[in-house]
């Protein structure tokens, strides 16, 4: 069993409301994104594009749902778009038939590429508000936050 800290209610109010406005920014952020992308990409499937972008590796359906927290079905799903629009490639596994693994494309790579290009405008705006170096002083927190969520799942 992990090892549990004893914390205030005045604590755990803190817990409750980091995590609740980390959750709120990812739904507004994700929901004014999903408007700019190009393609007709969904939030869904630009985030499995960005996935293969920051790991250069090639997954399999099961591995991908796993990661994103969903299920096979959904995943599939997903991954059927994102292959008719050429954006994935998807083969079977060279050892075992039974599976498949999903590889970017070169047009995925471009698709991702004009996905983020699609959404300057909305880090301009942001701009004006935030500077680059007040989110850079919370980036490592936060992606220390997301490794120790990832490995304790």
């Amino acid at each position: 069993m992990k090892p549990k800290a004893e914390i205030s209610e005045q604590d755990a109010e803190t817990y409750f409301r980091f995590f609740n406005e980390i959750g709120i920014i990812n739904q507004l952020a994700s929901s004014r994104a999903e408007r700019v992308l190009p393609h007709g990409l969904t939030i869904s499937q630009f985030s499995v594009l960005n996935h293969f972008v920051r790991l250069q590796k090639p997954r399999s359906p099961l591995g991908l749902a796993n990661a994103f927290q969903v299920t096979k079905g959904a995943m599939t799903n997903t991954l059927k778009q994102l292959e008719h629009k050429g954006f994935v490639n998807i083969t079977p596994h060279e050892t075992d038939r039974r599976s498949k693994i999903v590889f970017i494309s070169d047009t995925g790579r471009k698709a991702h590429a004009q996905s983020r290009n699609a959404m300057f405008d909305f880090f301009k705006e942001i701009a004006v508000h935030f500077s680059s170096d007040q989110l850079d002083r919370h980036i490592a927190d936060l992606e220390s936050i997301r490794v120790w969520l990832d490995n304790n799942r």
